[in-house]
């Protein structure tokens, strides 16, 4: 997925102070491979500094690095499938027709943070895969309409709204401690989906930060925007606005479709698959009484996917496509399963929790917890992979302190998304979705990740959870 040009023309001469800090950021990290391997390495040497002998640290890596297979087939399912929804003819329409609500600026920011967090609520995948989707609709129909919008500043405000997710209905933490067998079942039991996303801390926080977002992205707008028509490659993305009517389409004798196509063409197989996967659904539900995990919803991503694409030929040309999107998950899931194998597996884990423990009480808990994971989130990328290196460590220290281990998910969660705003990895695909540089908008992800961390760390402080 490749980004714009360094060389973008729409990027100013004179940058401002969050330009330049951008700049120098996408300098200095590397990619999040290197990271991940970087991190490797010195937990390996922590291990062993800790006193674990060389067999016992490798003993522990041994363990750790597969133990995610399963975890990281349902990632990329997520990926995979929401990039599959939104090449739905549904999603097609919608998006265009929603660009053209707005008649003002505010407007614009306001319904774009709107749909951009109600479809990152429900699946996060499907905000990642759709928001650049979102914003380069609304830039160029506002661009239309005499409506001054800053392209690369609305691409950063829907990706905050992003952030959202975290206590969404794909959040990928809760939703694996909420799933027998995952691997901290034996220190922690499962995790209903209420003491975790739907706490009224949790919801309360999402509302606060979503209308905090609106407020503080309506003064910080830029006076002398810039418009999507100097970014010609994602001006290009957005199919025109007004179509015009498909011409009918007509085979010659010779080119007639044969009996495979035209079953591919037909909507039979999707309808015997698409009864299979409902079934499969009203026995998770109703027989046997479950509640959402991540196999549940993807089950249900999946059905939806394959009701809407009707037949099997858009349906597999729209995931081949969409399987591109899915690169980051496949093989780094495995390197951070390594790293958590490290911390788990020898002493580590315990080590750090004893320390965090004996510098934190009930209050500061939240506080340290959330500043942990958003310097371990610059290098580790991903919620699902940076849970599974601080879960251990975390319920421990929740433990020690006499909070909830719940509380200690809820509050890594925001240090979480503090690193996937301030991190190329996640911003990278983001841009690159949109065709654009993310260096050229990354340095607002800055004053987006101050707002969303101060209000976490205070709500999961002062709120029951």
């Amino acid at each position: 997925m490749s980004n714009a040009s360094v060389s973008d023309p729409a990027i100013p001469s004179a940058p401002d102070r969050l330009t330049r800090f951008a700049l120098a950021i996408g300098r200095v990290i590397p990619d999040a491979l290197t990271t991940a391997i970087a991190l490797m390495v010195l937990v390996f040497m922590v291990a062993l500094l800790m006193g674990n002998s060389l067999g016992q640290t490798m003993d522990g890596y041994y363990r750790g690095l597969w133990m995610l297979l399963q975890f990281t087939m349902q990632m990329t399912l997520v990926l995979v499938l929401s990039g599959t929804l939104g090449r739905t003819p549904v999603f097609k329409r919608l998006v265009p027709r929603l660009a053209r609500l707005p008649r003002t600026s505010t407007q614009v920011l306001g319904l774009a943070i709107l749909v951009s967090a109600t479809l990152s609520y429900f699946y996060w995948g499907l905000g990642m895969a759709l928001g650049p989707v979102i914003a380069v609709y609304f830039a160029r129909e506002s661009e239309a309409r005499g409506i001054r919008v800053d392209f690369p500043y609305l691409l950063a405000v829907i990706g905050a709204a992003h952030a959202v997710w975290q206590f969404g209905l794909s959040a990928s933490a809760p939703l694996l401690m909420n799933t027998p067998g995952h691997f901290l079942e034996s220190t922690t039991g499962i995790m209903p989906l209420r003491t975790t996303i739907f706490t009224p801390a949790a919801v309360t926080f999402v509302i606060v930060f979503l209308l905090s977002l609106f407020a503080l992205s309506r003064m910080l707008m830029p006076r002398v925007p810039a418009l999507i028509s100097s970014f010609p490659d994602s001006y290009r993305l957005a199919e025109p606005l007004s179509p015009a009517a498909p011409e009918p389409m007509t085979y010659p004798a010779a080119d007639a479709p044969t009996l495979s196509e035209r079953i591919e063409g037909h909507s039979a197989p999707i309808l015997v698959l698409s009864l299979a996967l409902a079934g499969w659904l009203v026995v998770h539900f109703g027989t046997k009484g479950l509640s959402l995990d991540l196999n549940a919803l993807n089950t249900s991503m999946l059905l939806l996917c394959l009701v809407l694409h009707r037949n099997v030929k858009n349906f597999t040309a729209a995931l081949q496509q969409s399987v591109l999107v899915a690169w980051p998950v496949i093989v780094l899931y495995h390197v951070y399963a390594g790293v958590a194998g490290l911390i788990q597996f020898t002493t580590v884990g315990e080590n750090f929790a004893q320390f965090f423990g004996s510098i934190s009480n009930r209050y500061t808990f939240p506080l340290f917890t959330a500043l942990s994971a958003a310097l371990v989130s610059i290098f580790v990328p991903s919620s699902g992979g940076q849970w599974a290196i601080q879960g251990f460590i975390t319920t421990k220290t929740a433990e020690a302190v006499g909070v909830t281990a719940q509380r200690g998910l809820l509050s890594l969660s925001v240090g979480d998304h503090v690193g996937n705003l301030l991190s190329p990895f996640w911003v990278a695909v983001f841009a690159g979705l949109a065709r654009i540089d993310f260096r050229r908008f990354i340095g607002y992800n800055l004053v987006f990740a101050a707002l969303w961390f101060g209000l976490g760390v205070l709500i999961f402080t002062v709120m029951p959870s």
